[in-house]
This record gives structure tokens, sequence and C-alpha cells, in this order.
């Protein structure tokens, strides 16, 4: 499916279920920054809705999630307010989310009238200052309000605080899952020394020119990987061994007790 076709889809169908509600749709992540891999990327929204949404259009969003998510890409999609947007809070409440982590939820809570998933009343996600610092840097408005006038400015600590508890997973799942962390790792690294906003291939290509030359092999390994030109094998010592280092570097830079 053409990208436009898709986005205009998705556009349309939020806008059918939140109605006179939706005030616009906006991209970012992988796509916005340029570094999607149809193979492997999530499709990476923010909604933003006028009011709060009742719990019927929060179960039509999670049924038709459940539904176009994988037809053909993954998604993950948060609903905020206005009002949560002008009234930021770190971590910050959002109305709904759906991301392929909470299918099983979604599909139980719905088959079975139970909904706490969908309407709990204390929905915060530390992970929003991440994605609304891209947003403001590098993302794309699909329909709406320019981002400027819709999206706050966030705070650099917020920022890192959510970065660095990505980088607290990474730490501990490198080996588990090689690609993601080690890209991951990376971009945390780039940032706290450079301040740079950059996407997973992005800072696996700062890598291999800026990294020293014991760990470029690895770094090489895991960017043909994500961009899927071969399957590469990895071996605990490596990862632990880049793991290590940026653990160090990072750690000088922000402080051990904070990482």
């Amino acid at each position: 499916m053409h990208m436009d076709n898709y986005f205009n889809k998705l556009t349309n169908k939020f806008r059918n279920i939140t109605k006179e509600n939706f005030l616009g749709l906006y991209i970012h992540g992988s796509w916005a920054m340029g570094g999607f891999n149809p193979d492997r990327s999530d499709v990476d929204l923010l909604v933003v809705v006028k009011d709060s949404l009742d719990i019927a259009t929060q179960c039509k969003l999670a049924k038709f999630l459940l539904a176009i998510s994988y037809d053909p890409y993954p998604i993950e999609v948060s609903f905020l307010t206005q009002k949560q947007l002008e009234n930021w809070t770190h971590p910050s409440p959002y109305e709904f989310h759906y991301s392929e982590g909470w299918r099983q939820s979604f599909e139980q809570q719905l088959l079975t009238d139970q909904y706490e998933a969908i309407n709990n009343d204390h929905k915060v996600d530390p992970d929003l200052a991440a994605h609304l610092t891209i947003l403001n840097h590098r993302g794309i408005r699909w329909e709406g309000p320019p981002i400027d006038d819709v999206f706050p400015v966030i705070p650099p600590t917020h920022y890192l605080s959510s970065i660095l508890a990505d980088f607290q997973d990474c730490l501990k799942n490198v080996e588990a899952e090689p690609v993601y962390c080690v890209l991951n790792l990376i971009r945390v690294y780039w940032y706290v020394k450079e301040e740079v906003i950059s996407s997973k291939l992005e800072a696996g290509e700062y890598g291999l020119t800026s990294f020293p030359q014991e760990y470029k092999e690895t770094i090489r390994k895991v960017v043909e990987s994500y961009q899927g030109n071969r399957v590469r094998e990895f071996h605990k010592e490596e990862l632990t061994s880049i793991r290590d280092y940026i653990q160090s570097e990072v750690e000088k830079r922000v402080g051990g007790s904070s990482v």
C-alpha cells in the first residue's frame, strides 16, 4: 500500500471513530526520521483529540487497531487531549494507547467485557516525553494544526529521563534483542554526548564512523541486520563488550546514579 493512502486511511478511520473530537494525526519515529524498515519498524503515531474519550470510543479504537496493526505494519499510537498537552507533566497522562504489547490484553478484555487496560483512569507513559521531543524536532504533521501550535516544548531533563528508561532495559536485554538494543544504546550515547536526536539507523551509522575500531564490526552486523540485508550471528562477548563500553561512557556524562 502506498504510504499516503495508508496514513489517509488511518486518519479517516480515527476521525470517524472520534467524530468532532478529532483534532489531528502526527507521525514520529523511524518513518518521520527516514529510517523506516518495512520488515522491522513500527508506525509511530500521535493523535490529538479535543476532549476525553469515553469507554465506548476507546473500545472502537481498540477493535480497529487490533484489526489494522500488522496489516501490513505494526502500529504504536497514543491519543492525547489538548488539556494534557497544554498542562504538560512527566510522565504524561494519555487518553488511549495501542501497541502490539497490548494486543493480548485488549483481545481478552474485549472478549470478556472487562476493560481495565482500556479504561484506566491513571494512565501515564514516560515514553511520551521522548515521542513528543522527536515529533517537535523531526516529526510530520499529517493532518491538523501545526506541530508548534499543538505540542509543548519538552524540557531536556524529561527527554533524558525518558530515554534512560529504555537505556536501562537495553542494558539488561542486549543479548536477547541485540539489534534493537545496540542501536538504542548508541542513540542514547550520542544524545548525552552531543545532544543529537536520532533514529536507530542514524545512530548505527554514527557508531560506524565514531566508535573505537574494536566495536565497529559488531555495529556493522547490527546495522546490516536492521536493514534486512542479512541475518548475522552475535556472540555474547561482543554484545556485553559494547554494552559495557557505552554504559561507562554514558555514566561519565550523566552520572552513574542516573543510569
